[in-house]
């Protein structure tokens, strides 16, 4: 028999899972515990090319996708190919994060190496390495050192993922790929989709009512963010990479050897689980930073949202000025929040036009304004136990890097939003990676807005303690987008790959009538659409180890019902469960901090009733705190109900939220 994948009789068993050679031309790979499954062929004479297929509890979900690569000045690679060798293992493993959904995180998993050889002269080698996870299959390919194939320009990377049926999706369209990432997930179906799309990942997949997937990326390193569109196969999607600006028929430019990113496909039999997954940071390498002791999660005081509001308990408006940033780090002092973000105009005007956002030329970041004398600022913040994160553009990042973030450490600072970068071609994803890094060597936190989709670089540095690409409640200033529907979409999508700030909790809550875009109708405050209990649950729903809570301190002074709640609740979480939930419709998150259970609930404008079981408490009493939708919440949003009992995990709470409601709740044991 031919060296096709292995030289094999029967079964390789493996851990009690499974490589196991089909025929000579396929071979499978089992997750360990057996229900996901991929099947590798060589193709044949007629069809040479490499295909793959994906099974979910003996259901097939993926058929004969086929996998090529385009490039500049040289033919492409993925048809007439020869098996060289294989080799396969099992990762076994664990390991804990500094901070997000879960401490300890099982890395779990078989993997398989296939090398190929390309037929004729050339002879270019290529090797693929496919992993089955129990939730969920990766893959990715490496291009080895070689004589014959040094320097390369990828052009188009054409993976395809065939699908069994017109399933239901939720797909992130982009005008174009200059995009912050931050659009809804439209509810539509894989027909729906055309050739010339722009899909932003994740794309998430209904197969039926008990299997769910998502088409994502991770570990995404010095190459192209990957995007996805319409394929040529009925119901397929195929992979879209960015360009580069300065050369757009070009996605990556590189030499070998080189690995890819992983091409992710989560599976799981309710989107819940896709929530819990712990693939796309498994995928990632470990963490990088020696000492992490000063990374430190925690909620952040913000006064952009509110900079051009008015204080009525300062008698004054406020703005980029010493007298109102001591204004929020009173108020975050009270709170016992850690930080204060100080935003845009710090260091005078960073844009040349506010209508195109050019950034300034003359702007330096190593200056602050008159007015804003960030050392002064990070004394009075220390004095209060706070610590400052500043806002920066990016341009003036990659201008100034190396010389601004050693002052910033001088000064105090403990880290940095940087912002407007709107992209995440392979140019993008360098400047990431080297912001990263050198703001690691500073001991900086990093903070990206105008951001794209995150793929798991967080585990390897840590200091990358959250990131915008979403559209979150800062939209309520000029817009009514960020409806129910979109915030309890998002948990389902953009939040599969990682953290997300979306900088929740606003207090001047509005209903389906009520609310009004503050900017539009001339505000001078902005408004939120749901309850306050609602806007309280996006803090324990969506992650992100630094969440920048979005109002005003006079708001919250003024209207203090659940303010106990923004208190207490944590950012960084020791374990999470996805309780229950729909799409679009509800969800339901518990996550534990210590010995502590924190629950939050969200619902649309058409909420149904639910049922909690509470069985995965320990044994014992807890104590409950539960903040609920008052009655009357609908009409007067701002409403809540407090109440404390005690619960045991043989018990069961049935919820009636409003429209646009939710609830909070805080377990202890007694």
């Amino acid at each position: 028999m031919k060296k096709i994948f292995f030289v094999c009789l029967g079964y390789i068993f493996l851990s009690g899972v499974i490589l196991s050679c089909k025929s000579d031309k396929n071979l499978r790979l089992k997750s360990p515990d057996g229900r996901i499954e991929a099947l590798l062929t060589s193709g044949n004479e007629d069809d040479p090319g490499l295909r793959f297929s994906v099974f979910y509890d003996n259901v097939q979900i993926l058929q004969d996708c086929p996998f090529t690569l385009a490039f500049k000045g040289m033919r492409g690679m993925g048809r007439n190919l020869a098996v060289s060798g294989s080799s396969e293992k099992i990762i076994d493993e664990s390991w804990e994060r500094v901070w997000g959904k879960s401490k300890k995180v099982i890395n779990q998993c078989n993997e398989l190496t296939v090398e190929f050889s390309e037929k004729g002269e050339s002879n270019r080698k290529l090797n693929l390495i496919f992993r089955a996870y129990n939730d969920g299959i990766a893959f990715r390919y490496y291009l080895p050192e070689q004589e014959s194939f040094t320097d390369f320009n990828l052009i188009r990377e054409n993976t395809v993922f065939n699908f069994t049926g017109d399933h239901k999706i939720w797909a992130a369209h982009w005008a174009d790929f200059i995009t912050s990432q931050e659009e809804e997930f439209d509810e539509e179906q894989l027909s729906d989709l055309k050739m010339d799309d722009i899909l932003g990942t994740p794309l998430l997949i209904q197969v039926d009512s008990a299997i769910w997937a998502a088409i994502l990326e991770a570990n995404l390193t010095d190459w192209a963010g990957m995007c996805l569109s319409a394929g040529a196969g009925q119901y397929s999607v195929v992979t879209r990479l960015a360009p580069l600006p300065e050369e757009p028929d070009v996605v990556v430019k590189s030499t070998t050897p080189r690995y890819s990113p992983w091409r992710v496909i989560m599976l799981a039999n309710h989107p819940g689980r896709l929530i819990e997954s712990n693939i796309i940071h498994n995928l990632n390498d470990a963490c990088a930073i020696q000492d992490i002791s000063w990374i430190k999660p925690g909620k952040c005081a913000w006064d952009w949202w509110w900079s051009n509001g008015y204080a009525p308990d300062m008698k004054r408006k406020l703005g980029p000025d010493i007298e109102s940033h001591k204004y929020f780090i009173d108020f975050a002092s009270e709170m016992g929040w850690t930080y204060q973000l100080v935003d845009w105009f710090w260091y005078g005007p960073p844009f040349s036009s506010m209508v195109t956002w050019e950034p300034n030329p003359e702007s330096d970041i190593t200056k602050y304004t008159d007015i804003c004398n960030i050392p002064e600022i990070v004394k009075y913040a220390s004095s209060k136990g706070v610590k400052i994160i500043i806002w920066l553009q990016w341009k003036h990042v990659e201008k100034q890097m190396d010389e601004a973030f050693p002052l910033y450490e001088k000064w105090g600072v403990a880290g940095i939003k940087v912002d407007f970068m709107n992209r995440n071609d392979q140019d993008m994803v360098n400047f990431y990676h080297r912001v990263v890094k050198k703001a690691a060597e500073h001991h900086l936190l990093v903070d990206f807005h105008g951001a794209y989709m995150p793929t798991g670089i967080e585990r390897t540095y840590p200091n990358f303690i959250t990131r915008e690409g979403v559209m979150g409640n800062e939209y309520s200033k000029w817009s009514s987008r960020v409806t129910p529907d979109h915030c309890l979409t998002i948990p389902f999508t953009r939040m599969l790959g990682g953290h997300m700030d979306f900088t929740p909790g606003g207090f001047i809550n509005g209903n389906r009538e009520t609310f009004r875009a503050g900017e539009q109708v001339g505000l001078a405050y902005t408004m939120v659409q749901g309850t306050r209990c609602y806007q309280l649950a996006m803090l324990v729903v969506y992650e992100s180890a630094l969440q920048v809570i979005c109002d005003s301190p006079y708001n919250y002074r003024n209207d203090p019902s659940g303010l106990d709640f923004l208190k207490m609740v944590p950012t960084t979480w020791d374990e999470t469960k996805v309780l229950d939930g729909r799409v679009g419709d509800y969800i339901i998150v518990a996550r534990r901090a210590g010995s502590d259970w924190y629950i939050g609930g969200m619902t649309d404008w058409d909420p149904e009733s639910y049922k909690i079981s509470f069985d995965f408490l320990g044994d014992g009493n807890y104590k409950a705190e539960i903040w609920k939708d008052a009655p009357d919440s609908y009409q007067v949003p701002g409403h809540l109900v407090k109440e404390n009992f005690t619960i045991t995990n043989k018990e069961n709470i049935e919820f009636s939220p409003v429209p646009g409601g939710g609830f909070v709740m805080h377990l202890s044991p007694e």
